[in-house]
């Protein structure tokens, strides 16, 4: 039964945000999602880590019958990572080309930017609850007969009231 989709079998959240995104992506920056992914592949590890492609920035083409221009890629990357990426341009230009399948890009533009990443991102700390608040939460949730949801909003709710100051 080639060419028919089984709609019971559940699909990956992965594979659906692609089929939404890459259009979005091809549109606003003319960049592709297959691009941004391979971008550890194409850059290496240690430029991957601190930089990220942008957008690609096709030329103009006043007329059908002018010649093909490649486009620029933008590339933003932080501190000491945009001399790094300077001196592996030519590198960079000839893994993307091939990447797309084509002389697709002509030159490299580095734009420098924080590049956040969730490893600074730390945890908020939470004050302990007092026994009013307990009783009140126990009380709350009491009704859910599904122990594990039970437990779960309990600790939802735990973690909700102790970011709240007093």
């Amino acid at each position: 039964m080639a060419g028919r989709r089984s709609f019971g079998n559940p699909v990956p959240v992965g594979d659906l945000s692609i089929l939404i995104l890459d259009p979005v992506l091809r549109k606003r920056a003319g960049i592709s999602i297959g691009l941004v992914q391979s971008w550890e592949e194409i850059a290496g590890p240690r430029l991957a880590s601190r930089s990220r492609p942008e957008k690609i920035q096709w030329p103009r083409r006043m007329h059908e019958d002018d010649p093909f221009e490649p486009a620029v890629l933008v590339i933003a990357c932080e501190g000491m990572a945009a001399l790094h990426l300077q001196h592996e341009t030519g590198e960079i230009i000839n893994r993307v080309n091939a990447f797309l399948g084509f002389n697709a890009i002509g030159r490299i533009k580095i734009v420098q930017k924080p590049m956040t990443t969730d490893k600074g991102r730390q945890k908020p700390t939470l004050r302990p609850l007092t026994a009013a608040e307990k009783t009140k939460l126990s009380a709350t949730v009491g009704k859910v007969e599904d122990d594990a949801l039970r437990a779960s909003l309990e600790r939802l709710g735990a973690t909700l009231i102790g970011e709240r100051k007093q």
